[in-house]
């Protein structure tokens, strides 16, 4: 097993293969500790304040440590990268435009973080649980498009399916995770 003192000169890959195989989440926070610099960065450009990007930083490694992925991450810098920018995209989108909406926000933030963070939780769950019951030529076209952002290419190479049957695969599979996502829901189409 690898030793925890010379987390220093792993690889990306190295460390998150440890993790998997002990569980130890110290191994995730190597990693995520490797990029902390980037993440703030990330969130200083788009969120404008340091607060708010330190915050977002937080929310991430929290998103990280509870979610992280089965399969593994080619490119944890360039994922962790997404993840930060599409948190801080989020935020934005939240963000209310008046001043009165502003202040009582400001009063009820804390339950707010909380009541998000369940939400997203529970998104999260009930989007991996739906990802789970496609056939498997769908998940992989689902997982690797969407959540590893693979390009059309890079799935074909990857998998050897022709462009056709992984333009097919990804457009099946969303309409399958929307319709497992409904019955999960009780909502008709």
């Amino acid at each position: 097993m690898l030793g925890h003192t010379n987390h220093t000169t792993q690889t990306d890959e190295e460390l998150q293969r440890a993790y998997k195989v002990s569980g130890d989440n110290q191994w995730l926070g190597y990693l995520l500790q490797r990029y902390t610099a980037l993440l703030f960065g990330v969130g200083l450009k788009y969120l404008k304040d340091r607060t708010l990007a330190e915050d977002a930083v937080q929310q991430v490694f929290l998103k990280v440590l509870t979610h992280f992925p089965q399969e593994d991450i080619l490119n944890f810098k360039g994922w962790l990268y997404i993840l930060m920018r599409n948190h801080c995209l989020q935020q934005l989108r939240d963000k209310t435009p008046f001043a009165d909406e502003a202040a009582v926000a400001e009063l009820s933030a804390a339950e707010t973080d909380k009541e998000e963070i369940k939400w997203q939780e529970h998104t999260l769950e009930q989007m991996t649980g739906a990802i789970e019951l496609l056939n498997e030529e769908q998940r992989k076209a689902i997982v690797l498009f969407y959540l590893r952002r693979y390009s059309y290419e890079r799935i074909i190479a990857e998998t050897g399916y022709t462009f056709m049957q992984v333009k097919s695969f990804i457009q099946n599979g969303k309409r399958n995770l929307k319709t497992i996502l409904l019955k999960k829901t009780g909502t008709r189409l």
